[in-house]
């Protein structure tokens, strides 16, 4: 499919799209770009990685790739989801990394970022809160992704098959066994 071709792209991300092709109104329109989806990247990229200044860090880092990359966005998906399944392989490398670089299981990453959530103080309050997120923590990352994006962001199973590229079944599977994983953790007290 060309660029342009595809009549399912939301009137939005068209005029988003034309503003930023255009280059007298490049930088206005990739502005515009930041301000529509910047909230929900930083959201997603944060119940991911827990750390405030590390959300910071990557939401910014997703958005220079999607600066560098835009032109090679072929409008076979919304614009939102290319966006989010960047955000989604940047936390996925990120937390990657972070375990090879401290030699660390998976276990004591979720065990840091279980510490961390412990010390946020706009948490104090709500233990049932702090008690769901130590649960989704104890997933495997990508495990972890899905559950985020169906039961925080909404997302329909459609729109993750296109952000993570994995099958409509296989992402159903995955969120059951999440749930279930999480059902079985809040249970254990």
């Amino acid at each position: 499919m060309s660029k342009g071709t595809n009549p399912t792209l939301p009137l939005e991300d068209k005029d988003l799209l034309l503003k930023i092709r255009n280059p007298e109104t490049r930088n206005y329109g990739f502005n515009l770009l930041v301000r529509a989806y910047q909230q929900r990247v930083y959201g997603h990229v944060r119940k991911m990685v827990i750390d405030h200044d590390d959300a910071d860090d990557l939401t910014q880092e997703v958005f220079i790739k999607v600066h560098k990359a835009i032109d090679g966005f072929r409008e076979d998906s919304q614009l939102f989801t290319w966006i989010y399944r960047i955000a989604t392989n940047e936390c996925l490398t990120f937390l990657n990394k972070k375990r090879k670089r401290f030699f660390l299981p998976i276990e004591d990453i979720s065990g840091q970022l279980a510490g961390k959530l412990d010390a946020m103080p706009e948490l104090s309050g709500d233990e049932i809160q702090k008690k769901l997120q130590k649960a989704i923590l104890t997933l495997p990352d990508k495990q972890r992704a899905v559950f985020n994006m169906k039961y925080f962001d909404e997302l329909s199973y459609e729109d993750m098959a296109e952000i993570t590229k994995t099958s409509v079944g296989a992402l159903k599977a995955s969120f059951h066994h999440a749930t279930k994983k999480i059902e079985d953790y809040l249970s254990a007290d």
